[in-house]
């Protein structure tokens, strides 16, 4: 399998991504196996009561503060920043900003906590409606002092955000990755290890848990870098006033797509029974693949496309983001056509029973189909938005952003009328809303993110998505044969043998196109064999 007619050795960037993303794509399989048990232990445990429901708005303050608040500035602002001062040798600049914003971070988010501790009582009477409409007014009490609780990790968590990111830039990617498994290990230890006397509190104690062994598991890490810590705002520094330019319009970009997913709950609450619930659990079916494949090389390339746009090496950044493309196009599409075959026995599998009927799998299901045609763009949008936080501009993927949402609020009132006039469910039209709109905002910043580098590796971006198509075509066939003639079977085995048919057929066919990757998998998958086997044997 070595005679690959592209033999040349990737460049050491790209290798140095590709092993990245390997680690990452492992710790959020990882993550998601872990988050899957947490769910259903919670489940288990409280069932779909008014206490559940009390907990999940509180947390949706507290997560939508994190985003507002942290997440952009973490994400866009700092990591490109931080790893340009790295790349050009300026580690004592580099760590003096790295303890100004942890100052900073620490100061800001502890008064919003504060602020929304004191005024708890309005947040939750005057706010959740439209986080939670159906939250009672019995359910208040239990809210406001779940919300008080968690409060805490809004600051845990934006300190560990920027742990990540100072990791992620000295190229340190597994304990970062599997931070976020820990939070779920939190939660579910509060679940089974505390008593069952204090009821949803042990949920909201395990969260807290979870936050701390979140920031913990990276902590060693972080001491082993002998970094130096400052006492200090760094205002005047123009490395801090940076991140600051660079986080605003990403902030207000965040701010956006909140308002999107309120405005989007609010048309799904005007359609049938049931629309919002199988929008959100078809979104975060389509989210799992999203993760694994292209969160985890986007994660991986960050820093060296702000290491490369820092020292002015254009060429290579190029040919990394065209590689990063490619890697991430020939993931997405096997894993979207996959999801649109197997999403009836998918879901059927996971989650009818009880009160999850059929109608309810079939309502997922045809959400499910419309998110799937928007995976593979939004899988490269993960890539293309850190190019642009790398050359340090936010401002164009947060313009085109802010388009897209208005786009898709205006194709969210238009489709479903239009999907009731074919006679299909309407909830089906929200979700090719999203769809359409994210190809839009995916091909508009790509030919903009083409324009400032000056081009891309076109060549090698169509030879790419041609194997991914071929390849992606011929899977898609041979399992829906699978699918229409198999012998009885349960839904699960229905799902992983489908799921495995497909893998091989996939890679027999980019085997026979000679795709590159495969090969550089293969190679590397060896290489690591004969070195585990070869130290034991040893």
């Amino acid at each position: 399998m070595s005679n690959a007619p592209d033999s040349s050795p990737p460049r050491p960037a790209v290798r140095q991504i590709a092993r990245a993303a390997g680690t990452v794509m492992a710790a959020f399989v990882l993550t998601q196996l872990l988050g899957l048990v947490r769910t259903i232990l919670i489940y288990r445990a409280f069932g779909t009561s008014a206490d559940l429901d009390s907990f999940n708005a509180a947390n949706r303050v507290t997560e939508m503060l994190f985003n507002l608040m942290a997440s952009g500035a973490l994400g866009s602002a700092f990591i490109p920043t931080f790893t340009g001062l790295l790349a050009r040798e300026q580690r004592q600049t580099a760590w003096k900003l790295a303890s100004a914003v942890a100052n900073l971070l620490l100061i800001l988010l502890t008064l919003i906590a504060v602020i929304v501790f004191l005024f708890a009582p309005q947040v939750v009477r005057q706010g959740l409606f439209i986080l939670a409409p159906d939250l009672s007014i019995g359910q208040e009490q239990t809210t406001i002092i779940l919300l008080r609780w968690l409060l805490p990790t809004v600051i845990i968590f934006g300190l560990s955000g920027l742990v990540m990111g100072i990791l992620n830039a000295h190229q340190k990617f597994w304990l970062p990755a599997i931070a976020p498994a820990m939070y779920s290990l939190g939660q579910i230890g509060g679940v089974l290890l505390l008593p069952d006397q204090w009821g949803i509190y042990r949920l909201a104690v395990g969260a807290l848990i979870g936050s701390l062994l979140h920031l913990g598991v990276q902590i060693p890490q972080l001491i082993r870098l002998n970094g130096q810590y400052t006492p200090t705002l760094g205002i005047r520094m123009a490395e801090v006033r940076e991140v600051a330019r660079l986080m605003g319009p990403r902030v207000l970009g965040v701010a956006v797509v909140q308002i999107n997913f309120i405005v989007n709950t609010i048309i799904g609450l005007s359609l049938p029974e049931g629309s919002v619930s199988s929008l959100t659990l078809a979104f975060t079916l389509m989210l799992m693949p999203q993760a694994a494949i292209a969160q985890s090389v986007a994660i991986a390339a960050m820093p060296t496309f702000s290491a490369q746009a820092a020292l002015g090496k254009l060429d290579e950044m190029r040919a990394s983001l065209t590689a990063s493309l490619r890697g991430v196009l020939l993931l997405a599409v096997p894993a979207a056509l996959g999801l649109i075959a197997v999403r009836i026995p998918l879901v059927r599998w996971l989650y009818e029973g009880g009160e999850f009927t059929p109608r309810s799998t079939e309502m997922v299901g045809w959400a499910l189909l419309w998110y799937a045609l928007g995976l593979v763009f939004h899988c490269l949008l993960e890539i293309i938005v850190r190019a642009f936080y790398a050359l340090h501009d936010t401002r164009t993927p947060v313009s085109v952003t802010a388009g897209a949402m208005t786009l898709n609020i205006l194709f969210s009132l238009t489709f479903p009328r239009l999907f009731e006039r074919l006679g299909w469910m309407p909830h089906g039209g929200l979700a090719l809303a999203n769809s359409l709109a994210t190809f839009l905002e995916c091909s508009l910043l790509l030919f903009l993110l083409s324009r400032r580098l000056k081009g891309l590796e076109g060549n090698k971006l169509m030879e790419g998505t041609r194997f991914a198509l071929v390849g992606g075509s011929a899977m898609l066939l041979l399992v829906s044969l699978w699918l229409q003639y198999h012998p009885p079977l349960s839904n699960s085995l229905i799902v992983l043998s489908t799921v495995a048919l497909g893998a091989m057929a996939y890679a027999a066919v980019l085997w026979v196109q000679r795709a590159p990757e495969l090969f550089f998998i293969w190679n590397s998958f060896m290489r690591r064999a004969r070195h585990i086997f070869g130290t034991r044997i040893g």
